[in-house]
């Protein structure tokens, strides 16, 4: 039961369970099961592009360019099913995919071949794939009139009384906790963040191990990018700016190091949690819009001292079991 407490996942879940305390002793209404069905359809989203950004920094790196991958990707398959509405939903999804493949291998090839920072390599790409958007749209946007039917029901869709959105979101949580925990490129994955010289001392190929995981954060965000537009019924090319900041902020809060090799999906998914709820109560609430987006930072900042001297609790009474091994 001690070794529970001390995990930084099972201390940040006790933290929203206490902002929700909190929140609904504020207001009731926010404490019901379509609200927190709504939390967790509203950030389905991050719950996937938080996960492919952890992806990254686990290595040391960081992608600045998964919000504009997704924007790109986005508009792509919305200008598709509205001049071709005959190509099936399937499709779309496959080329959505395909496009983030191409995004996210643009990004790998950049850092693993050619040696370039990854925050230089995904600060330029930013640009390009934003610069892309507007290319590709003729600053036009897309609206829900010119989509058809098929298309914006592909999140919305119900399962087992759940929206679509949130069974896909469930889906990449699942799968790549097994990846990370259980294949050899998951584990791979953290030794690079480690260390890169220890890695290539074991025989891992580094450049193979970057390339892998921008390539998987660019395949995330472009199924994400066609989730953005479906699910809003609108592509624009403005779509998702700033996003990448908050899957960041759910890698910070749930504990991902942003050194690399340290952090779990569980953790990214706590965290991403973390920021519907404490975006959904402010609302709740009637917190100013004006002020909402500092509130927002605030209890970020709170979440991240706690969850920082919780890991300095726990690297102390480590280091004294050692001490008395």
């Amino acid at each position: 039961m001690l070794r529970l407490f001390r995990r930084r996942e099972f201390s940040l879940l006790l933290f929203i369970v206490l902002i929700v305390g909190i929140i609904t002793i504020r207001a009731p209404a926010f404490f019901n099961l379509a609200n927190f069905v709504y939390i967790l359809n509203d950030t389905s989203i991050l719950f996937m592009v938080g996960i492919a950004q952890m992806l990254v920094i686990l290595t040391g790196g960081i992608d600045l360019s998964v919000a504009s991958g997704m924007a790109f990707t986005g508009m792509a398959v919305a200008m598709i099913n509205r001049h071709y509405p005959q190509v099936p939903v399937l499709v779309i999804v496959l080329i959505a995919l395909g496009i983030g493949f191409v995004l996210g291998s643009f990004n790998g090839l950049l850092v693993a071949v050619g040696r370039i920072p990854p925050i230089i390599t995904s600060l330029g790409t930013l640009s390009i794939y934003r610069g892309f958007v507007i290319v590709l749209s003729g600053g036009q946007s897309v609206n829900a009139y010119q989509m058809t039917a098929g298309f914006q029901s592909l999140p919305r869709a119900l399962f087992l009384g759940l929206p679509s959105l949130i069974w896909f979101a469930a889906l990449t949580i699942a799968v790549f906790a097994v990846f990370l925990t259980y294949s050899r490129s998951g584990r791979e994955v953290y030794a690079v963040g480690g260390s890169q010289l220890a890695s290539q001392y074991v025989g891992i190929r580094v450049p193979r191990v970057q390339y892998l995981v921008f390539t998987l954060s660019g395949l995330i965000a472009g199924f994400a990018g066609l989730m953005w537009v479906a699910r809003y019924a609108s592509a624009q090319n403005d779509s998702a700016t700033g996003f990448e900041l908050e899957t960041i902020a759910a890698c910070v809060v749930g504990g991902v190091s942003i050194m690399g090799g340290s952090g779990s999906v569980w953790g990214v998914t706590l965290g991403a949690l973390f920021l519907g709820i404490v975006k959904n109560a402010l609302t709740q609430i009637k917190i100013s819009p004006f002020w909402q987006q500092a509130m927002e930072g605030f209890v970020i900042v709170v979440a991240i001292i706690l969850n920082a001297l919780v890991d300095r609790r726990n690297r102390r009474l480590f280091a004294r079991r050692i001490l008395r091994e």
